[in-house]
């Protein structure tokens, strides 16, 4: 079955448009893969728009491309989807909070172009349950949703630490919320971002609830496009590059139209004052400019999505540049 479905993804992908930029260009808006609703990373705000972590690095790649940032269009995917409509050209490419991993980075003709994010699998429970660390929840019932990656985590994971528990394995990741809510398992197990965004936006009492601090996997999340095609691979993967630069220069939506003066070899390229980078990429030269006039740069995109000006209030952690202490290390555009 499974070798079965990984030939149909080949070959959907051998269908799919092998020029996607083109295509893009031609159709003038990106599609973009994102989760059916997730706070903080794509979901809808108290407006009706797509907001979140995930959702600007689609709006980057859109200002990038096609020179607005509002050229976009999300399609709402669940686990067992994302893959499908990404190898059926569905989608561009897919910002859903999926995890790298070997199989999916070789097995299923995608590949991922950077890491946004870097998370790991972590437990929500509440506080009543009386418990501080996740290798006191032996006998208990945890919420996952299946077709993740989170289900053989916590299997290894217990079975390394000599725990039982009953998993409570549910299709839609909606359901499995509302099943922790109403108090169908013990825990909810999942990403820890996810974790804290669920506490904060889908729990009655979030101070009811508490994360706890062991995280059992490296769950470095980040976009993913369709194999054999090194040109849109490129164009995704640089856009992400250009905010993180863009912050480690200190360069923000605020101060670029100063910085357009500035003689930093490093800014110049960055912004296409000095021509070349876009080029390299088959766009204008204001592509990198354009992203970070209308959406910032990676620091500012964090902050106001799960940062500390956001409800979530996520520490920078791994997801600080590499200057002070994480893993966020712009490749250099030169």
């Amino acid at each position: 079955m499974r070798s079965a479905l990984i030939g149909l993804l080949f070959l959907l992908a051998n269908t799919a448009s092998a020029d996607t930029l083109e295509v893009v260009k031609k159709r003038d808006v990106v599609h973009c893969g994102v989760t059916t609703g997730f706070a903080g990373f794509s979901a809808p705000n108290d407006k009706g728009e797509w907001a979140g972590l995930d959702i600007d690095l689609c709006r980057a790649i859109a200002a990038a491309v096609l020179g607005d940032a509002s050229k976009f269009k999300a399609v709402p995917l669940n686990s067992q989807q994302r893959f499908t409509a990404l190898q059926s050209g569905e989608i561009d490419v897919l910002v859903r909070n999926t995890s790298v991993t070997q199989q999916r980075d070789t097995a299923l003709g995608a590949i991922h172009a950077g890491i946004s994010f870097y998370d790991g699998q972590g437990f929500l429970i509440p506080k009543a349950f009386g418990v501080n660390s996740a290798k006191a929840l032996d006998s208990a019932s945890i919420c996952l949703q299946t077709g993740t990656s989170n289900e053989n985590t916590l299997a290894d994971w217990a079975r390394a630490n000599n725990i039982t528990y009953k998993p409570v394995v549910i299709e839609q990741f909606n359901e499995v919320v509302n099943a922790f809510a109403a108090g169908r398992c013990d825990v909810f197990s999942t990403d820890a971002a996810g974790l804290a965004s669920i506490r904060v936006s889908r729990l009655k009492n979030p101070d009811d609830y508490q994360v706890l601090p062991e995280q059992i996997s490296k769950e470095p999340l980040g976009p993913f496009v369709r194999q054999g095609d090194d040109t849109w691979l490129n164009v995704v993967k640089w856009s992400l590059m250009a905010m993180l630069n863009a912050e480690e220069l200190g360069v923000t939506s605020d101060n670029v139209e100063a910085h357009l003066s500035s003689t930093n070899p490093r800014i110049q390229r960055l912004l296409g004052v000095t021509p070349g980078a876009g080029a390299n990429l088959g766009l204008d030269e204001k592509w990198a400019y354009n992203i970070i006039r209308q959406v910032g740069n990676y620091g500012q995109s964090y902050a106001r999505n799960v940062g500390m000006d956001s409800p979530l209030k996520i520490p920078r952690g791994l997801n600080a540049l590499w200057t002070d202490g994480g893993l966020m290390y712009p490749l250099p555009i030169r």
